[in-house]
């Protein structure tokens, strides 16, 4: 009680005297807290029963005030003073002595209000930046204790000022030679120390050296270590604090540096209070974006960042219960890691581990955009952790396992990670985890190589229909992601050297052909026996292609190689016959539907395939290894055999392989547009494309139609229930094969669309 009494009197006082010179006025209240220290016996009053909260605060006021009455840049006496002074310095020492007790508070937030509300820059200075680093090593040291704001408040404002002048985390980049010492104790406060610095500040107005203080042996011995700081024991961070074992990495790190900013953010990180968790985690943020090469590499060197990121995501990941259901996985909301506060009894959709499901999803995502903001060799390193010690350690075996529950949720969980994948480096990562980094064609024995990859494309053929439309689903995210290996690794490996193609040399009748407008050695399909019955429903009118088709110019003649586009059109719409077609019987299905949509997705596809610099036309045939036996890789493989069911798969299957078809048919590479588009090109003996598969369905539909009584009407039936027009009814014999019939002719307009698109980009000039 007396001692607000007195605090209020000397307000008065302060209030009533005639204002004193900035200079004079700073050093006044810089005696009265060293007065403190000398006449006070009772070290055991909170600080804020004193009057040492008013005095730094006004000490604050008047550095600000002087530094907005003098010209830009320029440093005024009550600056030099506190630097001159060490006053840092001093202040650094009773807060780590926590003396009075709430010091360390006062200290922390007047350290931040100076660095935050100074606008010349302090850090460069050494009597800045060596207290600076001193009381970085106090912070985070332990968990929830009553200094844990002001702590976070201080590091974030240095991460500030470090991300405004990047090359200053250079001074933070610490020598630790002699950080084998014991660790020293507290400094003593002590009435001498305290008088020994007021009287030589007072008789000369030269600076107070630490060294000069009596009593403060503790005070010389630390200065003196600060040129190759601090003791191990300073450093607030440790691969033994975080329970983790030294990953092969940290093994190598280098002896001579510390980096304790990143430390004492790291143990932040794990504050019980997320609000402060939150903020270590922007902090470093920050960090890892800034430029510097010698930072990035103590950074992930030499703490233990890597680590905390990785075994925090097999935490959370271990967490997880283990059966989840898929749907709840893909439509859990969108997880944005500093936002992940969430309230079981408020959720109305809330379901068994939603709360560790956004956990995890949550990091995740803060670990993405870690890397996403980080110096390149940084976010590198830190993206390999997470691939060797998350990836590989934790979520592959996962993915191995027999267990169809097992392999559902695992399945979902990556699908959701591949699209929640924003940073470039760290989806590399993901790719060369999923599908091994092989580039070479396959071949049928070479399955043991990535055996994950070869296991993910086994379960799209897998007995659970559910495992196989996720993994399929999870492909298809993949091959949408901009990242050129993925494709390559999967499909255009393989297709390289055109050796799907029966290749002879064309002799002069056949040049005579060509010339004429037919490709030497191609069929006719309206010639062929397969598609005799045509209408004129099932093709497009010489009018519309005429206003449909790109127009003919000398660049661009009508025959320039390539398979005129209407007749390919027409290929795809006349595969499947007038009496297995649905959608003409009802409005808003026909073919042109597609156009639109398929457009989009070209112009979306041609946008991320640029940067890859694909040919823009086949590789000469005089040029490839015809020789060699063509395999069109275990992916097309499956995906040729799904499709060869078509008629006796369930509905969602059959969409979800057509789906994955159709991207891959709409990517801007002309091997693959060949393959997956051209139905004239001429296959070598014993290979397949999209299109012969297709055929031989078409094939077996026609036969097995003639054996089903009211085929169309049943057919149409189906459809117009599947579009929701005709109520649920009785169940209709045959219901997969009408099902995977109505697929099969969507798919065909679907390719269709996607060839005239292809084919009108590539001929605008």
């Amino acid at each position: 009680m007396f001692s607000k009494f007195t605090s209020i009197l000397q307000h008065a006082v302060e209030a009533l005297a005639p204002s004193l010179p900035l200079q004079e006025d700073f050093v006044y209240h810089w005696k009265a807290i060293t007065h403190y220290y000398i006449e006070t016996s009772d070290d055991k009053a909170p600080v804020t029963d004193t009057n040492i909260p008013s005095h730094l605060e006004q000490m604050l006021d008047i550095l600000v005030q002087e530094e907005n009455e003098r010209e830009s840049g320029e440093t005024g006496p009550c600056m030099e003073y506190l630097l001159h002074h060490k006053i840092l310095e001093t202040l650094y020492t009773l807060g780590k002595a926590d003396c009075p007790p709430g010091m360390k508070q006062q200290v922390l937030a007047f350290y931040t209000k100076l660095l935050g509300r100074i606008q010349q820059p302090l850090l460069p200075h050494i009597n800045v930046h060596r207290p600076v680093q001193k009381l970085i090593r106090l912070c985070g040291e332990v968990l929830a204790t009553p200094t844990e704001n002001e702590e976070i408040q201080f590091l974030c404002i240095v991460c500030a000022k470090l991300k405004q002048d990047p090359y200053l985390v250079n001074f933070f980049l610490e020598n630790k030679l002699k950080a084998m010492a014991s660790k020293e104790s507290t400094n003593v406060i002590t009435e001498d120390m305290l008088k020994g610095q007021e009287s030589l500040a007072a008789d000369t107005g030269q600076p107070i050296q630490p060294e000069e203080i009596p009593g403060a042996a503790g005070a010389e011995q630390m200065e003196k270590e600060d040129d190759l700081p601090q003791q191990a024991d300073d450093l607030s961070f440790s691969l033994d604090e975080l329970n983790v074992a030294s990953s092969p990495e940290s093994s190598t790190v280098c002896p001579n540096q510390d980096y304790n900013l990143v430390n004492s953010l790291l143990n932040l990180t794990k504050s019980p209070d997320g609000r402060i968790a939150v903020k270590a985690c922007e902090g470093l943020m920050l960090l890892v974006s800034l430029p510097e090469p010698a930072a990035a590499k103590c950074l992930t060197q030499s703490t233990c960042l890597c680590e905390l990121l990785t075994d925090r995501l097999a935490t959370l990941y271990k967490a997880l219960p283990q059966s989840l259901d898929p749907l709840d996985i893909e439509t859990v909301e969108a997880i944005n890691w500093g936002l992940d506060s969430y309230s079981h009894k408020e959720d109305a959709s809330a379901f068994p581990g939603k709360r560790a499901l956004i956990s995890f999803l949550s990091w995740f995502d803060y670990c993405d955009q870690l890397i996403k903001e980080a110096q390149k060799t940084a976010a590198v390193a830190m993206a390999k952790a997470v691939r060797e010690r998350f990836f590989v350690d934790v979520m592959e075996p996962q993915l191995m396992q027999t267990s169809e529950i097992g392999i559902l949720t695992s399945t979902a969980l990556l699908h959701r990670i591949v699209r929640q994948v924003t940073s470039d480096v760290l989806l590399q990562e993901v790719v060369y985890f999923v599908l091994g980094e092989h580039r070479e064609p396959e071949t049928l024995t070479d399955i043991n190589r990535h055996p994950l990859r070869h296991r993910l494309i086994e379960h799209c053929d897998h007995i659970s229909d559910e495992i196989s439309i996720m993994t399929l689903r999870m492909f298809e995210h993949l091959l949408q992601k901009p990242n050129e290996h993925i494709l390559y690794n999967l499909v255009l490996r393989n297709l390289e050297e055109r050796n799907y193609i029966e290749y002879k040399p064309l002799c002069q009748e056949d040049k005579d052909v060509v010339e004429n407008g037919q490709i030497a050695g191609a069929i006719d399909l309206e010639e062929d026996p397969l598609f005799t019955d045509l209408s004129p429903d099932n093709t497009l009118s010489a009018q519309e292609w005429l206003s449909a088709s790109p127009p003919v110019s000398p660049d661009h003649p009508k025959n320039d190689g390539k398979t005129e586009v209407h007749k390919i059109v027409n290929s795809f719409l006349c595969l499947v016959p007038d009496e297995a077609k649905s959608s003409y019987h009802v409005e808003g299905t026909g073919y042109d539907t597609y156009l639109r949509d398929a457009h989009r997705q070209f112009r979306d596809y041609c946008v991320i395939c640029l940067r890859w610099e694909w040919p823009g036309s086949p590789r000469s045939l005089e040029k490839c290894n015809l020789e060699a036996s063509f395999f069109e890789g275990h992916f097309l493989k499956v995906l040729f055999e799904r499709m060869g069911r078509i008629l006796d798969q369930p509905y969602d299957v059959n969409l979800q392989v057509t789906s994955v078809l159709s991207k891959l048919s709409l990517f801007p590479h002309p091997h693959i547009h060949e393959y997956l588009l051209d139905p004239y090109v001429n296959l070598a003996s014993g290979c397949r494309s999209l299109f012969s598969v297709i055929v031989r369905v078409v094939g077996d539909l026609m036969v097995r139609i003639q054996r089903i009584p009211d085929f169309t009407p049943k057919l149409l039936l189906v459809r117009k229930r599947l579009l929701g027009l005709e109520p649920e009814g009785p169940i209709i014999d045959h219901m997969t094969l009408l099902e995977g019939v109505i697929v099969l002719e969507e798919f065909c307009k679907e390719l269709a669309a996607i060839a005239f698109v292809k084919y009108h980009a590539s001929s605008t000039p």
